[in-house]
């Protein structure tokens, strides 16, 4: 089977597939007659047959609304066009029979008006046929079905009484809808109630508490179901919980609670976790392929447990997985085979953890395997194959059908053959066309896909337009094409001018496809050349010209300039081209865009630039390009400091006036304008802006500038733009204040004069191309119906281009590629009005996959005790399946080569970022035994590890002993012990210790220095000099040198020295809320606290403890009064007996009572104000009750309560609409009644919409309510009471008491 893709012409459709027999020339030829059924912007030459082919369907699963019309879209196309029938339940649908049912002109599309007729009438499975002389086409199975929002069934909820710290868990139960609702919770005054990991909504609705608390106690938990089709809300009756303290529970509120559902009256007591959804050990879940799949574990305990998910086969899909409802729910999108296995959910809390298995099973519907079967177009006694290749989990069945009916009842076609999911067609004839359809199945769904066999045989036809002229540079290569199309496949032969001969020699080369190449074309190649195209069945010639121009040259270079700041530079860049191009110059600044600054002024040869700064300075470049050539060159700007000039002052000039528009033509006009007046500074330049009315209103562009000497600009515009104009004024001072605008002036579409920019293409899984562009804006488009055509193809010789069309969207995604293979990709541009220009060819990569080979010949080469020098051969680029990032080396420390130092088994990773074959490696422990891998890594991970190999390093320098301390201090000597080092780097050779006298200015004396042997640990310094301290330093040595030292400083025990205890003046003073110790201490020691002990206390060791932290006074607080206390100051030093101060005596005076008059206190005060205010609220409303009239108990009722659960949204706008309350009952504003015509009301009702008025509630996408609340309807005040069960009002209760003042 040959694909072919790859044709001259720029209206290249989607691929065919083809029988070997055919050439790509062929393919190319054929391509463009069924072009037709790929886009509806290429047209089809008249005359060629075509089977039906379905062009727009509607999706299998349709939920109708039953306020508006039914729509279900069946168009085809084909030559002729194809008429359209459709089945019902698999019988015929008469469709002229029904009044309601109308079917759109030249389409099968049904349109159903439901105003007279009832929706459940028009339930059913619906299939359209596409027919006409040469097949018949068929559409999926639409499933047509009335979306439901059914009432919630009536219930009345005891108040729940619990215990503090139970679980608990308040069902939702909403009603079955279609769609299914969307559940959410909300209390009376329309806002979510708060959810964490100890409250949360599990999957079905239903809110579980972990354990409850007395801040859950409300009567207001509410469950509300929003049915997204209809957009109706209804809401369960308010349930009440009480959360009662086991203390608070006696016989005179065992009363109170007869009537409640009290839950768990024993104690509650911290517990460890248990699941309450899902039940038992394990459980077991199916989701399909590609589906989402949501598992979820909410469990009790005390305190409240945290849950975490793990998958017990494997690793949780990174990026496709996600945990909601505070880690209780996980999440995983994208469902594919590998996300089977089983998955553990724990709780866990102090006490202990509980754990559950989900098994997840993973199931799929049919899906493609390499894409649906493809049209086959052949000619006359050729051969071709059908491929339906699809998978899914079961493995589903394949049943073939021709024009709509079994294969087996098709009239027998000895040129056919059936094998499975493949039909066979050889030696085929002109009667064989038909469209066959493929139909998978397996019991998750199934696959429909039509696919023509279309026979032809036709004489030739030249497609390349009549009398096409090529334009080409002298001196560089030339193409003309002789695109053709026939059946017999067209020879085509080629001539110049006369027809003398045949161009098939040098400087000619005749490609396959028929297009002519001379590769250096000359003035004496231009001319008329005739292409000719011949088969068995007639000739057909068609004439194309060919020009060649002279190439473009830059002949007036712009030069370098040096310029003060402030002052103005002009670079000149005058251009050489054929008389026949028109060129356009660009400028850039440092290879990027001239910076957006209206100080840049572009004319056609020249830049300027005006008040040159310090950052204009750099390399500018112009860029003179044509249709068919470029040219460019370079200048560089250096700015200098300016000299010093008089300021002058001037205004602004006032705006040009008399904007008119002359000259108009499709892509260009001329703007004439009468300046304004300038104000003693001379207008420098005109700024003339647009705006564009279609694309962006109320947005002005700068379109052009002029010099300030001319009032005329010939503006160049772009197709399909609403212009309108308005022109500003530049003096020295500034701009002036825009001119009014001109009239409109409108451009007619065109097809786009460019493609869309950064065009890249890289996988996002291993078997995935995802190309990706920059998209052009509304103003770029040129016209309507902008949408692109996405071509790629693998860069290999003899890979052909497959094409698809992408609208509205800015990238595209290749499935079934090889891994990291390079492809070829092109984007180009096309509106309603026609194709961009050819795009250029991009390269992109296929996704990457783990690289298969590791790295070889590994070695270390030690440079010193802490580096090493790694080398190894590079993996083969191949094998590395990706964009190589680097290698990646992992090391360990197997152990020290020293006896005292334990082993080592951490793994470190060093990366080097590139293609490297070698590094360093820095950082190394001296004297180990070291053991190390490369692995070669891309950007989706690691490659395996080379085989470990082991080095080992020299002795280095020690680290620092692990201490030093001095004992034993005398009046002139001491004992200095130490540690060895921890890292010996070596075998220790010995100890260098250095020792200097510090005065009390800190100064230091002469040094000296011991050495001492390796074995030693201690040494006794004698003969010190009489100095409050000294200075140690100490370090050990090895064979490679000595290592850091440890220093220590130490005070020496001097005649002089300070008393036996470093306390003095320990005073006391007893206040109101204590006894402030004070003292002053001179001590060394850093721990100094306080010890108090009662008198009369005969153990000594009762002494409590008080900490100072630094500070020389504290206060003891809980003395007992009427007590004495002995009191002390301590220092405990580290290696010394605590020093204490002596001891003091504080005595607390005992505490006389006081009585305290109850009735000034502040809360007795308050206590009684409240008690008043309540009253007098009561005597309000016993005055209401009693002044009531107009209505008997029963109406009241009736009138206070209307349905809650049946509420109507707007379509517009999401908010509720307005109930009608008198007693006619009338229909509801901009609703509609349920499908039995009638809305039900009973006692027990409350409505959302009784808490505002009109549509200002609205509800968010998560169910939350938001808006301004306003009173109910006077009808609705008057009848609420106490009789009302639903959710009550603060609104409402504020507008009696005002009515009432």
């Amino acid at each position: 089977m040959l694909t072919v893709t790859g044709c001259p012409s720029p209206n290249v459709g989607q691929p065919f597939c083809l029988s070997p027999l055919m050439s790509a020339s062929l393919y190319c030829h054929i391509v463009f007659l069924f072009a037709d059924s790929l886009g509806e912007n290429t047209k089809v030459l008249p005359g060629l047959p075509q089977p039906p082919t379905i062009t727009h369907q509607s999706p299998k699963e349709y939920i109708m609304d039953p306020r508006e019309n039914i729509i279900i879209h069946c168009d085809a196309k084909g030559k002729p066009h194809p008429s359209f029938s459709w089945t019902r339940n698999g019988t015929h649908f008469d469709v002229e029979q029904d009044p309601n049912v109308i079917m759109r002109p030249h389409s099968g599309t049904l349109v159903v008006d439901l105003s007279r007729a009832r929706p459940e009438n028009f339930e059913g499975v619906f299939q359209c046929t596409a027919r006409n002389k040469y097949g018949s086409a068929v559409s999926n199975n639409i499933v047509i079905r009335q979306s439901k929002s059914p009432l919630w069934s009536k219930e009345k909820f005891k108040p729940i009484v619990v215990q503090e710290g139970v679980s608990l868990v308040l069902p939702c139960r909403p009603p079955a809808g279609l769609p299914p609702p969307i559940i959410f919770w909300m209390d009376n005054n329309f806002q979510k109630l708060p959810q964490s990991k100890r409250v949360s909504q599990s999957l079905n609705g239903d809110l579980y508490f972990s354990n409850v608390r007395r801040e859950d106690s409300r009567n207001d938990y509410i469950c509300y179901a929003r049915f997204t089709h209809t957009q109706t809300i209804q809401q369960k009756q308010p349930i009440t919980v009480k959360v009662l303290n086991p203390d608070a529970i006696n016989d005179t509120m065992a009363d109170y609670y007869n009537d409640t559902e009290l839950l768990n009256e024993a104690p509650v007591d911290e517990r460890k976790p248990t699941f309450l959804i899902p039940s038992g050990h394990s459980s077991a879940k199916m989701v399909l392929r590609g589906h989402v799949l949501e598992m979820e574990c909410i469990a009790e305990g005390l305190p409240t447990p945290e849950v975490s998910w793990t998958k017990v086969s494997g690793d949780l899909p990174g990026r496709r997985a996600s945990f909601l409802h505070f880690n209780k729910t996980l999440r995983i999108v994208n469902v594919s085979e590998s996300d089977a296995g089983d998955y553990r959910c724990t709780a866990r809390n102090q006490l202990g953890s509980a754990q559950h298995t989900i098994s997840v099973a993973v199931k799929a519907a049919p899906y493609w395997i390499s894409g649906p079967p493809k049209n086959l177009v052949l000619a006359p006694g050729e051969s071709g194959v059908l491929t339906c290749r699809a998978s899914g989990t079961p493995k589903p069945s394949i049943m073939w059908s021709r024009n709509g009916g079994p294969i087996e009842n098709s009239p027998k076609d000895i040129s056919r053959k059936v094998e499975d999911d493949t039909i066979i067609f050889t030696d085929v004839q002109t009667d064989s066309s038909a469209v066959y359809q493929c139909n998978i199945s397996n019991p998750y769904g199934y696959l429909l896909s039509n696919a023509f066999v279309n026979v032809l045989s036709e004489p030739p036809r030249v497609l390349t337009p009549a009398n096409k002229l090529y334009q080409v540079i002298e001196n560089r290569p030339a193409l003309m094409d002789c695109s053709s199309f026939g059946s017999p496949i067209p020879k085509i032969t080629w001539f110049k001018d006369s027809r003398a001969s045949t161009l098939d020699g040098d400087p000619y080369i005749l490609h396959d496809n028929g297009t002519l190449e001379i590769q250096v074309a000359q003035a004496q190649h231009k001319g008329k050349y005739t292409c000719v195209a011949t088969n068995m069945l007639g000739i057909y010639e068609n004439h194309v010209y060919l020009e060649t121009k002279e190439p473009t040259h830059i002949i007036k270079l712009p030069d370098d300039k040096v310029v003060q700041r402030g002052r103005s530079v002009l670079f000149e860049c005058k251009v050489k081209h054929d008389k026949d191009l028109f060129p356009s110059l660009i400028w850039l600044k440092d290879d990027e865009e001239l910076p957006d600054d209206e100080r840049f002024i572009v004319e056609f040869d020249s830049l300027s630039i005006t008040d040159v700064s310090e950052r204009d300075a750099g390399t500018y470049t112009c860029i003179v390009n044509t249709t068919l050539d470029h040219d460019s060159a370079t200048a560089e700007l250096t700015v200098v400091e300016p000299t010093p000039a008089p300021a002058v002052l001037h205004g602004r000039p006032d705006p040009p006036t008399d904007l008119e528009l002359t000259d108009q033509k499709k892509r260009s006009v001329q703007l004439t304008w009468i300046p304004g007046e300038e104000h003693n500074s001379p207008i420098e330049e005109f700024v003339i802006q647009y705006e564009d009315s279609l694309h962006r209103r109320g947005h002005w562009h700068d379109l052009a500038r002029v010099p300030g000497t001319k009032t005329t600009a010939h503006l160049k515009l772009s197709p399909h733009v609403y212009y309108t104009f308005r022109v500003l004024a530049r003096n020295a001072v500034g701009l002036s204040e825009p001119s009014s605008p001109s009239r409109m002036y409108k451009t007619d579409p065109a097809a786009p004069d460019q493609n869309p920019k950064d065009v890249r293409g890289s996988g996002t899984e291993h078997n995935n191309l995802v190309i990706t562009w920059q998209p052009l804006s509304g103003l770029q488009s040129n016209g309507p119906g902008l949408h692109y055509k996405v071509s790629w193809r693998q860069k290999r010789p003899g890979s052909d281009w497959t094409t698809v069309t992408v609208a509205n969207n800015s990238r595209f995604t290749v499935s079934g590629t090889p891994t990291f293979s390079p492809y070829e990709i092109k984007v180009q541009a096309v509106n309603d009005h026609g194709d961009g220009p050819e795009p250029a060819v991009a390269l992109g990569y296929s996704g990457e996959d783990l690289p298969l080979s590791a790295p070889t010949n590994v070695r270390a080469t030690v440079v010193n005790s802490t580096l090493a020098e790694l080398h190894w051969d590079p993996v083969p680029l191949h094998l590395i399946r990706g964009h190589v990032q680097g290698y990646k080396v992992y090391y360990w420390r197997r152990h020290n080569l020293h006896k005292h130092n334990p082993d080592h088994m951490e793994k470190r990773i060093l990366t080097f970022s590139g293609n490297h074959s070698h590094g360093m490696l820095p950082g190394l422990h001296p004297f180990s035994h070291y053991s190390f891998n490369v692995r070669v890594f891309n950007k989706k991970g690691d490659g395996p590890p080379s085989t470990a190999q082991q080095f080992k390093t020299p002795e280095g320098e020690p680290g620092p002993p692990v201490s030093l301390s001095v004992t034993d201090p005398s009046l002139d000597s001491l004992t200095l012990e130490w540690s060895p080092p921890h890292e010996h780097n070596g075998h220790i050779t010995g100890y260098d210790l250095k020792y200097q006298p510090v005065n009390n200015s800190n100064e230091l004396g002469p040094e000296e220095e011991l050495a001492l042997a390796a074995n030693e640990t201690s040494v006794t310094l004698k003969n010190l000099k009489y100095s409050p301290r000294y200075r140690f330093y100490l370090n050990a040595r090895t064979s490679a040198g000595a290592g850091p030292a440890f220093s220590l400083e130490h005070a020496v025990k001097l005649e002089e020295a300070r008393p036996a205890s470093p306390f003095a003046n320990v005073s006391s003073s007893v206040e109101e809320d204590g006894a402030l110790i004070s003292w002053e201490y001179w001590g060394p020691e850093k721990n100094v606290y306080v010890e108090y002990i009662a008198d009369n206390s005969e153990d000594e060791e009762e002494w409590q403890k008080e900490l100072v932290n630094g500070s020389q006074n504290v206060k003891l607080k809980g003395l007992k009064g009427g007590l004495s206390y002995r009191v002390r100051v301590v220092a405990q030093g580290h290696h010394e007996q605590p020093l204490h101060s002596e001891e003091l005596f504080v005595t607390v005076p005992a505490v006389t009572s006081r009585q305290v008059d109850i009735a000034t206190q502040g809360w007795f005060i308050g206590l009684m104000c409240a008690i008043a205010l309540l009253i007098l609220v009561l005597l309000i409303i016993c005055f209401i009750q009693r002044n009531k009239g107009g209505k008997y108990p029963v109406k009241e009722k009736e009138d206070a309560h209307t349905d809650p659960e049946f509420q109507p949204m707007k379509d517009d706008d999401c908010t509720f609409v307005e109930y009608s309350d008198n007693e006619d009952h009338k229909p509801l504003k901009g609703s509609r009644t349920p499908s039995n015509g009638t809305v039900k009301r009973d006692d027990s009702d409350d409505s959302l919409v009784d808490y505002g008025e009109g549509g200002d509630g609205q509800f968010n996408e998560d169910g939350s309510f938001i808006g301004q609340y306003s009173g109910k309807s006077s009808s609705r005040d008057n009848a609420e009471g106490q009789e009302s069960s639903g959710a009550p009002s603060p609104i409402n209760a504020m507008n009696s008491l005002n009515s009432f003042v």
